[in-house]
């Protein structure tokens, strides 16, 4: 329908009041005449109010803003670029949302108290000198559109770093985890890696019930990760970066020092894994994880179907010392291609026990059981380790913490029988001694924290019969942490 300008209305109007009869008599009247000059007046504002409207229009029809447009139109178009932009904003946040991203930095100078004395090895007065080394670590999780019920993610790990440590120490542990250099380039050349990249389904249970209400829950995952992040977890000795340092106290040492967890030289590798979660008790959940990963040596993931690494966890929390949270985990591992000292592989099978339980507001106890029960070729067959975390409340110091630790690793019947007559492994010189006993692990130390990012760590480790050598002296490593937090 066509719309009537005010002007041509006002017109009509002023038309039919000067034809109305009697117009010369009532053009006569004063009081006429006033009305008249005033419906004149009204016409040529409407008309003028017709002339803006249509320069409004005009200029609503373009998006630029132009100083010549009204004052109302270039008002009205500041404010919709203005909404417009915080719209764009708003979707981004939208975008972002849930995406979490890390970054961890540290630095660890190491140095022993004295010449390692290896007797009867050519070994003897070697590793007098003081190391440095750093590592770089950059996560991204970013969180996938729902499936029905289903959430899922995805987790990316870039690491870098430079220098290796004093790991090439002749121990059945190693003093530094936390040293990462790309061993096939230089030692000038500082490489990152894509350390992990993998994918997580979280489906709750039972399928198609109510999400609300479900208290069990099906994981799913698979790509590249390290496995020890889903297996033989830790409260109190874990993360070597913010704990203890020593190989054989972040992990079961059979599986990582050992070398049973078959994975590439810089701690990764290929798999997936299942686990089923139950709340049914919020207090007290249990959990059951199933992973089958590439095995092999280094990142030769040959024979995957026939010789992985199968790793089979059950773990529950329970609630002691009057109601004081406590983790426990019982696993089992199976590996086609565990690495022997003979520099081959062999086929091996282990059960290993991880335990952390607070037992106060500040301390929490932890412990550490492995033992193989099927192989041969490993330099040592059981081991056990122990300690503690005390968190410094009672110093006034809520953020620092102060963990002391104990290993003992028993070397196998083959390396006893076998060590004097070996060649040395890894370029180093021929062993030369007949192995007996334990080698014997301790480390203390005290984590300082100077704010919510940055944490100082002075650490003592001492070293008895390193690689069951009877007649070597023990000796102690003196290490500084400095680790940055984001």
């Amino acid at each position: 329908m066509r719309r009537l300008s005010l002007s041509t209305t006002a017109a009509a109007v002023l038309t039919l009041a000067c034809a109305a009869p009697g117009a010369a008599l009532a053009a006569q009247d004063a009081g006429t005449a006033a009305l008249l000059a005033q419906i004149k007046q009204l016409t040529a504002r409407i008309e003028a109010l017709e002339q803006q409207n249509k320069a409004v229009d005009k200029a609503l029809d373009s998006e630029r803003i132009s100083e010549k447009e009204p004052e109302i139109v270039t008002r009205l178009k500041a404010v919709e670029l203005q909404s417009l932009g915080m719209l764009k904003s708003a979707r981004t946040v939208e975008a972002l949302d849930g995406i979490q991203v890390g970054f961890a930095l540290s630095t660890v100078a190491q140095r022993p108290s004295s010449a390692v004395h290896m007797p009867g090895t050519d070994l003897d007065g070697r590793f007098g000198n003081s190391q440095l080394n750093y590592r770089g670590d950059a996560f991204v999780t970013v969180p996938l559109d729902k499936l029905g019920d289903v959430e899922s993610k995805v987790f990316a790990h870039i690491r870098f770093g430079q220098g290796s440590g004093l790991n090439d120490m002749y121990s059945f542990s190693k003093p530094n985890a936390t040293a990462f250099r790309v061993t096939s380039t230089a030692p000038d050349d500082s490489v990152a890696i894509l350390g992990q990249a993998w994918y997580q389904a979280t489906i709750p249970l039972p399928w198609g019930g109510f999400k609300p209400q479900s208290k069990e829950t099906l994981e799913v995952n698979f790509g590249k990760m390290d496995p020890f992040l889903f297996f033989d977890q830790n409260a109190a000795a874990n993360d070597e970066t913010r704990q203890f340092l020593n190989t054989a106290f972040v992990h079961n040492p059979l599986l990582d020092a050992g070398g049973d967890i078959g994975v590439d030289r810089n701690g990764f590798t290929p798999g997936f894994r299942v686990s089923y979660l139950n709340k049914m008790d919020k207090r007290e959940p249990w959990r059951l994880s199933l992973g089958v990963f590439g095995a092999g040596n280094g990142a030769n993931y040959s024979r995957f179907f026939s010789s992985p690494l199968i790793l089979a966890q059950a773990e529950t929390q329970l609630r002691l010392m009057g109601g004081l949270q406590g983790n426990y985990r019982l696993y089992y591992w199976r590996t086609g291609q565990a690495p022997t000292f003979t520099g081959g592989s062999a086929q091996r099978a282990g059960w290993g026990l991880s335990i952390d339980q607070r037992v106060g507001d500040a301390l929490t106890l932890f412990g550490r059981w492995g033992q193989h029960t099927q192989g041969a070729g490993a330099r040592f067959d059981k081991a056990l380790t122990a300690g503690f975390e005390l968190a410094g409340y009672g110093w006034k110091r809520g953020g620092d913490s102060l963990g002391l630790a104990l290993g003992w690793l028993q070397s196998s019947p083959g390396w006893r029988a076998d060590s004097a007559s070996l060649p040395g492994e890894g370029g180093l010189p021929a062993y030369g001694y007949a192995a007996t006993g334990a080698e014997r692990v301790a480390e203390a130390y005290y984590r300082w924290r100077l704010n919510k990012q940055f944490e100082l760590t002075p650490s003592l480790q001492y070293l008895g019969r390193p690689g069951a050598n009877p007649d070597a002296k023990p000796y102690y490593l003196l290490s500084l942490r400095a680790q940055l937090t984001y």
